[in-house]
Parts: C-alpha cells; structure tokens; sequence
C-alpha cells in the first residue's frame, strides 16, 4: 500500500483534509508527522476520524519527528521509499509571531521537507499550503502565477510563508512535481461554524458579543472599498482535496480565495446581523488605531484585537483565481457568500469560548 505522507496534522485544514484524501483513493495509508507533545492529540484525533469513519480504521499512522529538523526527525528511512505523495500544511499561522521561530518552521522546516520529498522515488506530487498574503501589501491585483514582485510585508508570518514558497518553486523549476494552494482567511465551516482558532473576522465577532445590543466599534480605512478575503474551512479543504486528484493540476498554483469579496462595510453590516448588534462606527486613522492597541494600558485588554489584525482592514490587494476558477469547472464546488453563514460562525463563537487565537506551535 502506497503511503501518502501529512504535515499539519492534526491543525485546522489537515484534520479535514487527511480524511478526504483517503476516502478519494482508498490504495493509499496516511503518514502523520507529529511534533512529540501534539502526538497525543493526533492519536486521539485520528481514533475519532476512524471512528466516524471505519473504513478508515488501520490506515493512519502517527509518527513523532519534526519538520525544523534535518530529516524531519525520521528515524524510519524506508518511509521515503514508500511516500507517493506529501502533503506540507504544517506552518506557523500567527501574524505576530517571531522572526527566528518563523523562519525556523515556516523557511527551514518547508526547505526539510522539500528534501524529504525529493528523496522519494515514486513521488508523484507535493501538494504545499502557502497563503494569498505571500503577496504582502502588493498594491492591486495579485494573480496565482505571480510571487517575487517587490512586496513589502505586513509582518513576519507573511514574509516567511513567501520565503517557503520562493523554496517550493524553486524545487518546481528543477523538476518536482507540485502544487500550490493559497488560501485567503480562513474562517470556520459554513454549516456548521466549527473551528480550532479564532482570529481574523473572530476578533470583531467577539467583541461585538461582549457589548450590549448598541455596540462601538472602531473602524480604520476606507471601509467602502477596502475588501476582507474570507473562505470558510469546508470549501478550502474540498478545494484542495479535488484538485489534488487531478494530474493536470501539476505546476500550478491555485488561490482559494472569494473572487468577489465582501468590502469591510459589507462585511460589518453581515456580523452586525449575524450578532444581532447595531454597529456604531468610530473612524480612526490606522496608525492610531495600532499604536492605542500596542501601547495605551487597558485597550488591548479590554478589546482583544491584535493591532496585526488591523492591517488586513486596509489591505491593498485583490487576489486573481482564474486559475482556481477554471479547474474547479464541473467539480459541483461552489465557494459560499460570507453573508449566508456569519451566522453559523457567530453561533459557534457563543458556544465554544474556549477556543482561543493561539497557534499550534
């Protein structure tokens, strides 16, 4: 049995996506790379996949190592022998995070397991997570085979996904077969809102819910023609599962982005609705807005937004996905209107206060 080999799970999208995988092509084991302290967590998370899903059962193994080690911490050296295909989702996803540990997991760990891929005789394909935001502040429309333009970045989370990709195309030009998927934010699942983090649009959802029915909210930007790119989990993952089944999807890059976002006024009109709250705006400057959160005592207490969170409020760019678009022709994947489950994401949020924003690190 032909092995398919898994970083990132069991975070957000890998926990959906391995399932998928082995439904797709029942030939094949999964391979889990695990970090030792999550490897309990994996167990268990792959013992309710096989539970729900039995003919599943015996054909996910969890194996500890890890991806900022040279040979990713493997101790079996046949694994690459057997690898068909490597799924890389593992990654550092926090827009504070620091640089030395970004580029530790985000540029060595991606360079680790490009190198394990190349290793692999019956490789048929890398199928890599990057991100839309490898684009930075890029001013105008970002299409899905651009990526070295001169981009300056928001912070070091989008830099270091930029760095991994700049790595995997490299490897691409030289031979490898491989494919890109560039998310944009990602929010929970459209029917049912579940999620494993809040951020991005989770911050003004949960500040809405913690005031009354008359609700304040800052607002920075000009919030009629700056766009928030929102994707729900379920449509990323089906995305990803779908294209990554079919070979002409080789050497491509795929942005799983809404091709028509929602402007920031939009967006705030839909979370006002879905939280059953009347937004009142109060205009800030950006800069403003971020020094307040950073250093006047109180307001990031109180409002729990990190002043990274705001620069995707002005964001300049807009993201092209003609070539999502065509190859997901005839698929039966349609990418849901944010409009039509904030109300899911909202329901979610009032029952799981547990959830945190802390990244799997």
């Amino acid at each position: 049995m032909a092995t398919v080999f898994f970083t990132g799970f069991p975070g957000f999208l890998g926990s959906e996506l391995l399932p998928r995988v082995l439904e797709r092509d029942t030939g094949v084991e999964a391979v889990c790379l695990v970090q030792a302290k999550f490897a309990e967590l994996a167990r268990r998370r792959a013992g309710e996949i096989t539970a729900q899903r039995p003919g599943l059962a015996g054909r996910v193994r969890i194996v500890e190592g890890d991806i900022t080690q040279p040979g990713l911490g493997l101790s079996d050296a046949a694994l690459a022998r057997e690898t068909a295909e490597v799924y890389h989702l593992a990654a550092v996803y926090d827009l504070s995070v620091a640089r030395d540990l970004a580029m530790r997991v985000n540029v060595q760990g991606t360079r680790h397991v490009l190198e394990f891929a190349a290793g692999c005789p019956g490789l048929r394909r890398l199928q890599y997570v990057s991100t839309c935001y490898v684009s930075g502040r890029y001013p105008g429309v970002f299409y899905e085979d651009d990526l070295e333009k001169g981009q300056r970045f928001n912070n070091h989370y989008e830099e270091t996904k930029y760095l991994a990709e700049v790595e995997v195309r490299r490897r691409m030009r030289e031979g490898m077969p491989a494919s890109i998927y560039r998310p944009a934010i990602v929010v929970g699942d459209s029917r049912t809102g579940a999620t494993q983090k809040y951020d991005g649009p989770y911050y003004v959802i949960q500040w809405l819910l913690r005031q009354p029915e008359v609700a304040v909210l800052p607002v920075v930007g000009n919030t009629q023609e700056t766009v928030l790119n929102v994707v729900p989990r379920d449509f990323v993952v089906a995305a990803i599962a779908y294209l990554s089944a079919h070979a002409e999807a080789a050497g491509k890059t795929f942005q799983l982005a809404d091709p028509e976002p929602l402007s920031i006024d939009a967006m705030l009109k839909a979370l006002g609705r879905a939280t059953g709250r009347r937004i009142v705006r109060v205009p800030l400057p950006h800069a403003v807005a971020k020094w307040a959160i950073d250093r006047v005592p109180g307001v990031y207490p109180l409002m729990r937004i990190p002043s990274s969170a705001l620069d995707y409020f002005v964001h300049p760019t807009r993201y092209d996905t003609r070539h999502t678009r065509e190859a997901l022709q005839g698929s039966g994947l349609a990418l849901p209107r944010f409009a039509d489950y904030a109300e899911a994401l909202t329901s979610f949020v009032r029952a799981h206060p547990e959830v945190e924003a802390k990244a799997m690190v």
